[in-house]
């Protein structure tokens, strides 16, 4: 299979590309001109999406292409300007993707295009799957917009999957290894109440996913990437606690955090949602770390 990759500099992009090559597929990077080579790839593909330039023609004779740029969406606070960053970082690129895609002779089969858990509203205690309403906020708001900018494709028959992901776990990166340094130092604790939930997945299962939705024809739309088993915040902060061996007693409370991140602290922190994968749990998918003890023992020591 012919897959090409945005974002391939990013947790989930890095990862599946080495996974994929693994897996006897060929990758092609859609990068930036400046961007350094990559050894075991067959060629990369150049696009500007702040430009609106994109080498089109060369993207004809793809199998398939995993949509997964966008600015970071927690690296900085939100300010108005940082907030329309986020904005143009997935709606610019998406729709430029997806409008080249819709106009080739030989358009990929399937275009699997990075979205969020965020669309949802904090269900508390209610089970949230695909079919769910739509939260409020900023975040909510951002995720509708990028799912869209893959109209385009989907006009096309392309089909479109819009990759829901819940907090994605590696030590190498991500929200788990900014985590690891105040919990080694016996500095971790709650955030708030303790009582939000938070979606997380194994990197194993995104990647084990990934293969699912590329393989399975019937599956588009929205998808949670999710673990099947979510927890509350008070629960994944023992549980990395007890998994690195140190205390959790240095909670931070919603003030403070509000103090700190403004409008990011309630949505990203402090607000969750009990996510289950349920299209892929129905489609079959054996998820290989379904509970959060086993994933953070076996990511802990692999990483």
């Amino acid at each position: 299979m012919k897959v090409l990759i945005t974002g391939s500099s990013g947790l989930i992009g890095s990862a599946a590309i080495a996974f994929l090559i693994g897996g006897g597929d060929e990758v092609v990077r859609l990068v930036r001109p400046s961007s350094p080579s990559e050894a075991g790839l067959t060629g990369d593909i150049a696009w500007d999406p702040k430009a609106g330039i994109i080498e089109e023609s060369r993207l004809e004779g793809l199998d398939a292409v995993i949509h997964l740029a966008g600015e970071n969406i927690g690296a900085r606070r939100w300010t108005q300007a940082q907030k329309q960053r986020l904005v143009d970082s997935r709606i610019t690129g998406t729709q430029l993707l997806s409008g080249s895609l819709a106009r080739l002779m030989r358009p990929p089969k399937v275009l699997l295009s990075a979205s969020a858990v965020g669309y949802y509203d904090d269900g508390r205690e209610e089970w949230i799957d695909e079919g769910s309403s739509p939260g409020k906020g900023f975040l909510a708001d951002l995720v509708r917009q990028w799912e869209a900018a893959t109209t385009a494709a989907a006009q096309r028959g392309i089909r479109v999957v819009h990759m829901r992901f819940g907090m994605v776990l590696a030590p190498s990166g991500g929200v788990l290894a900014r985590m690891l340094t105040p919990f080694r130092l016996g500095l971790g604790g709650r955030i708030g109440s303790g009582r939000q939930y938070q979606s997380w997945i194994a990197m194993d299962d995104v990647l084990g996913a990934l293969r699912h939705l590329l393989e399975h024809a019937e599956l588009s739309g929205a998808v949670n990437v999710t673990g099947p088993n979510p927890v509350t915040n008070s629960q994944f902060t023992k549980a990395l606690g007890r998994a690195i061996s140190r205390p959790t007693f240095a909670p931070l409370p919603a003030f403070a955090a509000r103090l700190a991140l403004g409008e990011m602290a309630d949505e990203l922190l402090l607000k969750g949602a009990r996510v289950r994968p349920s299209k892929l749990l129905e489609n079959g998918y054996s998820f290989l770390y379904p509970h959060l003890e086993g994933a953070l023992r076996h990511l802990l020591r692999h990483g």
